[in-house]
């Protein structure tokens, strides 16, 4: 029998995936995937379990439980100045990676371009690629990756149909401002080029910024699906629920692929979610704060170390260059470092097509302080 010819040749198993299974074959920190090691809010773990006890274990509504999609509405309406319709413009999806894919599904046909920055998340291409669409990759370039518009507007062509951004930007926690998202305004003006934006680290920017969602822009946003997570929000990655908000059109685009993708996500984790943002509005306002701590208390124990970096503006992942360090390619590297160290990071260049000379790893931060002190005391011995 001859099995037909993969349709991912250049795809294996995710990075993220293979440098969690070394750190726990090493016994070592694990700061390469991006989870915390705490749990969420008490009331909202309770109130999953209420809802299950209660017999809500059937499935939810396709496009998500209606008390949620609710919620969320309210919380783009509160947290962005953004009015939407939460029966025709809301979807809850199994994940905010389900979400984007579902979002590309929906509109990317074969033949279609789309562009996406490198250093890219790494879900982007792949789900391009099996929609017959051509991945346009724009390589950002360290130490400051930000966006050139003018390579984008070059990027351009009749077949361009989306564009991903991701901010605050994973993996480099770089973040957008008000400039880049006027200079996109402009490019797209008078296109028909759709806006996918992956703002799942939304609530995670540092230092008093805001962030700049697309629900900000009216003009960006009727051309847009606006993915976010509740995962990264409340710190519960494992329930893989997120969600995705696009005009009324775009929406129904976007439900017919998650109808047949998942389906519905978990009923009782949507209706405790929905429960906890009623009655908890300001859970989101506490978190740049919350990470923001952790950040700057690992920083401080790693200026001594001989890493370089510079503070994360957003997510909870701070990149450092290791160049005083080793002259590995950063794919060997984090290799060494775990055996020498103790310590599992995740190396750039693996988000990039063409990666350009770096020597730049990311720590995810996402950790208790306990956690947090072990690791840097353990890369300040290098």
């Amino acid at each position: 029998m001859h099995y037909p010819e993969t349709k991912l040749p250049r795809v294996g198993t995710t990075i993220f995936t293979q440098m969690s299974a070394l750190a726990q074959a090493h016994q070592a920190i694990n700061l390469s995937q991006g989870f915390p090691d705490f749990d969420g809010p008490q009331v909202l773990l309770e109130r999953v379990g209420h809802y299950i006890r209660q017999g809500d274990n059937q499935y939810a509504p396709m496009s998500g439980v209606p008390s949620l999609c609710e919620a969320i509405a309210a919380k783009v309406e509160r947290c962005y100045g953004r009015r939407v319709d939460a029966g025709t413009e809301v979807t809850v999806t199994s994940g905010a990676t389900e979400a984007l894919f579902a979002a590309i599904a929906a509109v990317v046909r074969p033949g279609d371009e789309v562009i996406l920055f490198d250093p890219a998340y790494d879900s982007y291409d792949p789900a391009i690629t099996l929609n017959g669409g051509k991945a346009v990759h724009i390589q950002l370039m360290p130490p400051v990756f930000a966006i050139d518009w003018e390579a984008v507007a070059r990027a351009i062509t009749p077949r361009t149909r989306m564009i991903i951004l991701n901010t605050p930007h994973n993996p480099t926690g770089q973040t957008l401002g008000p400039d880049d998202l006027q200079a996109l305004s402009e490019l797209v003006a008078d296109t028909d080029i759709l806006l996918l934006a992956d703002e799942v680290y939304e609530h995670i920017v540092f230092d008093g910024a805001a962030h700049q969602s697309i629900n900000r822009y009216p003009d960006l946003a009727q051309r847009s699906f606006i993915v976010s997570s509740f995962g990264k929000t409340y710190h519960t990655t494992g329930w893989k629920i997120g969600y995705c908000v696009a005009p009324a059109p775009l929406t129904a685009e976007l439900r017919k692929v998650h109808q047949y993708l998942t389906f519905s996500t978990s009923t009782p984790m949507q209706l405790a979610l929905a429960d906890f943002m009623r009655t908890d509005t300001e859970h989101d306002q506490r978190l740049p704060a919350f990470y923001q701590a952790r950040r700057d208390r690992f920083n401080a124990q790693m200026a001594s170390s001989r890493f370089r970096f510079t503070p994360a503006a957003g997510t909870y992942f701070q990149v450092m260059d290791y160049s005083g360090i080793s002259n590995l390619p950063d794919t060997e590297f984090v290799l060494w470092l775990i055996e020498q160290a103790g310590v599992a990071a995740i190396p750039l260049s693996v988000f990039c097509q063409q990666p350009p000379e770096m020597k730049l790893i990311r720590f995810c931060f996402a950790k208790s302080e306990t956690t947090l002190d072990q690791a840097a005391e353990q890369l300040c011995k290098i």
